[in-house]
């Protein structure tokens, strides 16, 4: 009985399921495209000034991970008061 319940539920299924059509279907896998990597944008090196602004800012977006705001000195030209708690 167990038999013809499981044929019975196949047969159902094959029915009722559409069969996979174009690119989903199963079979072969089409070849994977290789796109050529772009060239890097920066080749120059950077100088003192640039790599210590940048530190500054890699170290508040660490710090603000943590939940700690150093934020900025300057906001638009004005300087921004610091808090002491």
């Amino acid at each position: 009985m167990l038999d013809l319940t499981v044929r019975a539920l196949a047969w159902i299924l094959t029915v009722c399921t559409p069969r996979p059509r174009g690119r989903h279907r199963l079979g072969t896998l089409p070849p994977l495209r290789v796109t050529p990597m772009p060239p890097p944008r920066r080749t120059e090196l950077l100088d003192e000034t640039e790599l210590r602004l940048q530190r500054e800012r890699r170290r508040a977006a660490g710090l603000a991970t943590l939940g700690i705001d150093i934020g900025p000195k300057h906001i638009h030209g004005i300087r921004i008061p610091t808090v002491i708690r």
